[in-house]
């Protein structure tokens, strides 16, 4: 079997240590805004503090048998505002609020200028990654449309401008990043299943802009939610999904086992990889290696063998870490077993 097939990788973040974060804040919480009180390290120590639990978050994936590992977003308080609010043109030091459809009130940055990268952001973090593996490494950036679902707008007024210079901000990043060792570059985009109608409108361009040039295997992931946040049933289909077919995006990452999503929609994705989602993150048990087995064997019922890479639903931030790297190493296993079968 070729080594490359049905390769295993992470949606990106991985439960940080109690002793760096602030476990119990956290898990209330997917903070838009910087939350600085949320680390327990003191400022002059924290940088290395978050240097040690991205090696033991890399050492755990490496030992699961993970073959595209990342570095657990450990220097994050979430998978967005780390990056987010590092832009020009950003005020999150007086946040505005938005309301969403349930009436729930979120501090989010303020826009009140045009948006702009003006230093690296997450070089430092990839190149502390590939210094510290020799396995494929993947990173993560906040994809474009989401971040413009993400802020408050007083300065644009018009939101697709607004995201396409969210998505030159990205693009210059993400060329920083495959320059620093990236393999793979990732865009998270979870709100575009929030918002499908806007995102019909402008999304594919937005995160076209944001991927372009790029040489190296780029992904767009995108799901509903982390499970320890969302509350209530999750959808069992996504409204937004087809349209990423037309994407330059070569790998699109979905969530499938909490949610037993119809995988008869990955017809719509041809011809892009799938990284599908098989370890469900809202069940405290770990799987086993058949389980996850008998769910691969479900998604190559719709896409070959050499376009499937499984992974888990979401990031893992929120599980603890035992059953976090519990879940990882039944991932790798069960695979296995699907490779062995596919000789």
């Amino acid at each position: 079997m070729p080594p490359s097939l049905l390769q295993t990788t992470v949606v990106g973040s991985y439960p940080q240590p109690d002793w760096l974060v602030n476990r119990e804040m956290l898990s209330k919480m997917v903070p838009r805004t910087r939350v600085r009180e949320l680390w327990r390290v003191p400022e002059a120590f924290l940088e290395q503090a978050q240097d040690d639990a991205t090696l033991l978050a890399i050492r755990d994936m490496e030992r699961a048998g993970i073959d595209i590992v990342t570095d657990g977003e450990m220097r994050r308080e979430s998978y967005s505002n780390r990056f987010a609010t590092a832009l020009d043109g950003i005020d999150d030091e007086h946040p505005g609020e938005i309301v969403n459809r349930v009436g729930q009130k979120t501090a989010v940055p303020r826009v009140v200028g045009k948006i702009r990268r003006t230093k690296p952001i997450e070089l430092r973090d990839m190149q502390f990654l590939r210094a510290n593996t020799e396995r494929q490494a993947k990173i993560t950036l906040p994809g474009p449309f989401t971040m413009g679902q993400q802020v408050k707008d007083e300065f644009y007024k018009d939101a697709e401008a607004m995201c396409m210079d969210y998505a030159v901000a990205v693009n210059e990043e993400a060329h920083d990043l495959v320059k620093a060792g990236a393999d793979v570059i990732q865009l998270d985009e979870p709100w575009l299943r929030n918002n499908p109608e806007e995102a019909k409108r402008y999304a594919i361009r937005v995160i076209d802009r944001a991927l372009q040039g790029l040489t190296v295997p780029t992904v767009v992931h995108l799901c509903f939610g982390y499970a320890a946040v969302v509350r209530g049933g999750k959808p069992t289909g996504y409204a937004f999904l087809p349209q990423l077919a037309d994407s330059i995006a070569q790998q699109i990452s979905i969530e499938s086992a909490q949610p037993k999503l119809d995988l008869g929609v990955l017809k719509d994705l041809a011809p892009k990889k799938v990284m599908l989602g098989v370890i469900d993150l809202n069940d405290a048990e770990i799987e086993t290696p058949e389980k996850v087995a008998d769910r691969i064997r479900a998604g190559l019922k719709h896409v070959a063998a050499d376009k499937l890479l499984p992974a888990p639903d979401c990031g893992m931030k929120y599980l603890p870490r035992a059953t976090a790297y519990g879940k990882l190493k039944a991932l790798a296993d069960g695979a296995a077993l699907v490779r062995q079968e596919l000789q």
